[in-house]
């Protein structure tokens, strides 16, 4: 009996490192790629590193896709193991992933593919990425909040016309009050917190200042505030139910959810839609509440600079290929592919149609922004369908901010 247990300890421990050399022989020749990009998002981006691995380059791609990715970087960070060669975050985690060292600039990249610039990117997408002067990403693309419009209900109740300037008001939304048939609604509640976020820049507000956060701010207050009217009015998705959905059954005339709900959207049958940009509250301006995926490398001591090379061969692949990412329903960062006549048959082209479009796509960078928008999607809702104080709640919200700071202020220590 003892002879055979030593027997298959000796087998496991001989299987155990023929894995591990196994792993080591096929990592030095292969990029590991780690992306947060689960669903339909994921399979896109397989088919781009498969396209690219059929080139036959020196390095491959591995794809690694995990829905808490940031929850595996911070262990293999802090272990020193098992570090991904090359990674996409997203543009909320930059800010803190400099501060606590832990990106590497992309500095030998770019260096060895020189198309790798600002020049060639989205404006935003690429600020997004650079920290006092030092790049550290290079952008994939910028997701946005959008809405989505009926193009039978616009027609059922003669509001066309609020599309004429691409900009529909708080105020043409309340005209409606009191004319739809029972069932019918104008706007659900998709991305309620986007939509706030991007009222709050559209009234000269921010969600910071000097360094800290802002929002028990008065406009904070106005912008949900003038949100609340849409719902008091009786012209927002019910509190409770998916305004989603109801938009995709034909019982809402604007749905405010993001440009890749374009494919989910695309597959209901008799769905007749368009996009347009979020309703503001003047129709002066308009802000699209944005983010981006960018590309980043987490330290690393054992990437080689030879592998650092590599990867700036993969990323210019995907600067002059990423038209297999607008399936996604994303808006492409690099400016090759969206200049591109293929790229106009895509519906969010609509927010690369000229420089104003492109200039609504707003990305903050507040380093705390992470714990600010957490904040609104919480209480958001509960303002706005008028269950809770306003003035309470933002006095609730500001401190739940800086508790949230203080946590991980406390915690980095």
């Amino acid at each position: 009996m003892l002879k055979k247990k030593m027997g298959v300890s000796l087998i496991l421990v001989w299987l155990a490192v023929a894995v591990l050399g196994g792993c080591g022989n096929g990592d030095k020749n292969t990029i590991t790629f780690w992306t947060p990009l689960t669903g339909d998002d994921g399979a896109y981006m397989d088919q781009l590193v498969k396209d690219y691995n059929a080139t036959d380059p020196e390095y491959k791609v591995k794809h690694v896709i995990t829905s808490d990715m940031y929850t595996k970087i911070s262990t293999v960070l802090n272990s020193g193991k098992g570090v991904p060669d090359l990674s996409i975050i997203h543009a909320d985690r930059v800010p803190s992933f400099v501060k606590q060292g832990v990106l590497e600039p992309m500095t030998t990249v770019m260096q060895a593919q020189p198309e790798l610039k600002e020049d060639n990117y989205l404006p935003q997408a690429w600020a997004t990425g650079n920290v006092e002067g030092t790049q550290y990403t290079v952008p994939l693309d910028i997701h946005s909040n959008a809405m989505y419009y009926n193009k039978n209900l616009l027609k059922k109740y003669n509001v066309e016309s609020f599309l004429d300037d691409d900009v529909v008001t708080i105020e043409e939304i309340l005209s409606l009050q009191g004319k739809l048939d029972e069932g019918d609604y104008v706007v659900n509640d998709a991305l309620l917190g986007w939509v706030v976020l991007a009222q709050i820049q559209n009234l000269g507000g921010d969600i910071e200042q000097d360094g800290k956060p802002a929002v028990n701010t008065e406009a904070m207050k106005q912008a949900l505030t003038e949100i609340k009217k849409i719902s008091d009015a009786g012209l927002m998705t019910p509190f409770g139910e998916d305004g989603y959905l109801m938009f995709q059954a034909g019982n809402v005339l604007f749905s405010t959810d993001g440009t890749w709900s374009s494919t989910a959207h695309a597959s209901v049958e008799g769905l007749d839609f368009g996009v347009t940009n979020i309703y503001s509250t003047s129709a002066d301006t308009f802000t699209n509440r944005a983010s981006s995926h960018l590309f980043s490398m987490l330290k690393n001591e054992k990437r080689t600079d030879e592998k650092e090379q590599a990867i700036g061969q993969f990323l210019e692949f995907i600067r002059e290929h990423s038209i297999e990412w607008a399936k996604a329903g994303q808006i492409v960062a690099s400016k090759q592919v969206i200049e591109s006549p293929d790229y106009d048959s895509y519906i969010q082209s609509f927010f690369t149609s000229n420089d104003k479009e492109i200039e609504s796509l707003y990305i903050y960078t507040y380093e705390y922004y992470p714990y600010v928008a957490e904040a609104v999607d919480t209480y958001a809702g509960d303002i706005v369908r008028g269950n809770v104080d306003i003035d309470e709640t933002l006095v609730t919200m500001q401190k739940f901010v800086e508790d949230k700071i203080a946590e991980g202020n406390s915690g980095a220590k």
